[in-house]
């Protein structure tokens, strides 16, 4: 039985480091690519990457009714995630705007399903054998990661830029198989989507939480698209955008591992409050044109931001809410945030650097999550309400 749950282990580590890997070849470098070799525009950029967030939005909960209604959300997974890398090698034949867009269409609809279907079966998982699910995650991080920095390389070679797409299908291609043999855990029901939402909406908490998630959470997943071009706007390489995105990544593994001891200490909220602040500083600090040595430097900051808020942020949910309609909650709280907040910061951010360049998009992301911050504040004092 224990060589078993090892196993089982393993394949969901290994999922998660060729899931990510794959994420991490393409997303950062993708806006890069769409700038310096298919020549388009700001706008153009931001609506190419927006697509994705928006349609998670609608297929997220799609993918997850069909994983209940066959019972086999492994084999699910594995087929939207081959089918995920194929069409993400379209960027590699088409190149008018409006092609390019159709083909980050059909890459976010199957796209869209791997992190939740993932995540449900690994929290399904890790609950029944009474494992840490961060133990598991980490390696998503991880795979990222070296694929930023990988990738980076790779495109200043011979290979050049268009190496992110064959990497993107491979690590998938290989996520797809280990999918196959993942723990065939049963979904919990999603007929309750529909039926909790009403009662979600009328919980105060729920709501304000939200409009936190998307205003710290949302600039944080847009700079994921726009920080290859800061960086090489202050002289970095794509060699250079790989080791800022290495850093940064890779900082979040610490503070995951860390996240329960001080939020036992401090609690949920002061936790996302920290990390709503690290988040403002660091996107103010890039909107001054610091040095790229110093930009190497505070990218650990993405720690204490992503890798304290996404723990907390899940915890907060599952205590306010009553046990019933979590399901539901998490649902919706994962379409604001990965869905709603990163389509809003990522579209907009398209525009506005369009118009004002690039430092101006930090400006941006800095007042979206202050506003956060403030919210996160009354939130705070209507808890000691409470």
């Amino acid at each position: 039985m224990e060589k078993s749950i090892r196993l089982n282990l393993m394949r969901l580590q290994g999922f998660y480091l060729f899931a990510f890997f794959a994420m991490g070849s393409l997303t950062p470098l993708l806006s890069v690519y769409l700038k310096e070799v298919e020549q388009l525009d700001g706008y153009q950029i931001g609506t190419i990457m927006s697509v994705g967030p928006v349609l998670m939005i609608i297929f997220q909960p799609l993918w997850g009714m069909a994983c209940d209604w066959t019972g086999k959300p492994a084999k699910i997974l594995s087929i939207a995630t081959l089918l995920a890398g194929v069409f993400g090698l379209g960027y590699l034949f088409l190149h008018q705007y409006l092609l390019l867009v159709a083909v980050a269409v059909f890459l976010a609809i199957f796209q869209s399903a791997i992190i939740p279907v993932s995540d449900s079966i690994s929290l399904q998982y890790t609950n029944k054998i009474k494992a840490n699910y961060g133990s598991l995650r980490m390696f998503g991080s991880l795979g990222f990661g070296i694929a930023v920095f990988a990738m980076g390389r790779l495109s200043e070679t011979n290979i050049g830029p268009t190496v992110i797409f064959y990497a993107f299908f491979l690590a998938l291609a290989l996520a797809a198989m280990l999918a196959l043999k993942l723990p065939q855990e049963r979904q919990d029901s999603n007929g309750r989507i529909t039926q909790g939402i009403k009662e979600l909406f009328t919980i105060k908490r729920f709501l304000i939480f939200l409009a936190v998630t998307f205003l710290i959470f949302g600039p944080n997943l847009a700079n994921n698209v726009y920080y290859g071009l800061f960086v090489e706007a202050r002289g970095g390489t794509y060699t250079g955008i790989g080791i800022a995105f290495l850093l940064a990544v890779l900082s979040e593994i610490p503070f995951m591992r860390i996240a329960a001891g001080w939020i036992s200490k401090l609690g949920l909220l002061p936790i996302t409050l920290v990390a709503g602040v690290a988040s403002m500083v660091r996107w103010i600090f890039y909107f001054t044109e610091p040095e790229l040595g110093i930009i190497y430097v505070t990218s650990v900051i993405q720690g204490f931001s992503l890798g304290l808020f996404i723990p907390a942020g899940l915890q907060y949910i599952r205590r306010i809410i009553p046990a019933h309609i979590i399901v539901t909650a998490v649902t919706v709280y994962s379409a604001i945030g990965n869905g709603l907040g990163n389509w809003f910061s990522t579209f907009t951010a398209g525009i506005v650097m369009d118009k004002n360049g690039i430092y101006s998009v930090y400006l941006f992301l800095g007042i979206l999550s202050f506003i956060g911050v403030l919210l996160t504040f009354w939130l705070i004092r209507l808890e000691k309400e409470i």
